[in-house]
């Protein structure tokens, strides 16, 4: 059996390749005892990366049916960020700046509807920045909030879509109307560092206005 799996994890290859399966047929490919591979089935159910169904066809037992979860499946090379980074490139080249401008717009109000809502119960700037921080951070950005006098700083080390940022720089200009709509009217919001100006981290400064 040629895969990248250990020997207690083959069930994955195997609901994989072979689709949802019964334990006995589960245990004669993996080449265990019913005990056995039940064994090893709950182990990896533990983990989240497989389930069983009950399935009854005509009379006698029913039968459990184990399969992938999506955690299982996530196992697997996915290339979907390729062929996303991909199309927006050629979107990019191809689609006219107004056109572009429409498609990007729709994505920035997609997340500035999450950020408002989570940000809903902050009462002033500095909480707001906290929060909008740890969602940032949650998002991969690695980011960290500072007081700084009477400004705050929202400092993100890590930019998780610098590829797409490269590819389309209305991104960068996207992250911070976004910013600008959730934290207020009242919010001055300034880069005063940024990761495509040669810098390694982008940093906002933000005070009121």
């Amino acid at each position: 059996m040629n895969n990248n799996f250990a020997d207690n994890e083959r069930a994955i290859w195997i609901l994989k390749t072979r689709g949802p399966q019964p334990l006995c047929a589960l245990a004669e490919e993996l080449k265990v005892t019913m005990e056995g591979a039940r064994f090893q089935l709950l182990k990896l159910a533990n983990e989240g990366l497989v389930e069983a169904t009950t399935e009854s066809k005509g009379r006698g037992r029913p039968k459990q049916i184990w399969s992938l979860t999506d955690a299982g499946n996530a196992r697997f090379p996915d290339r979907h960020q390729d062929l996303a980074l991909k199309l927006l490139c050629n979107m990019s080249k191809t689609l006219s700046p107004e056109n572009m401008g429409k498609v990007l717009d729709a994505t920035a109000q997609s997340t500035q509807e999450k950020y408002q809502e989570e940000l809903k119960d902050c009462k002033d700037l500095e909480s707001k920045v906290l929060q909008l921080a740890d969602l940032r951070k949650r998002e991969g950005y690695m980011a960290e909030f500072r007081k700084e006098g009477d400004s705050f700083l929202l400092i993100e080390n890590h930019c998780p879509i610098q590829a797409a940022a490269k590819c389309c720089s209305y991104f960068c200009q996207m992250e911070q109307d976004v910013f600008g709509a959730v934290l207020g009217k009242n919010a001055a919001i300034e880069r005063i560092e940024h990761i495509p100006g040669g810098q390694r981290r982008c940093v906002y400064r933000i005070s009121e206005k």
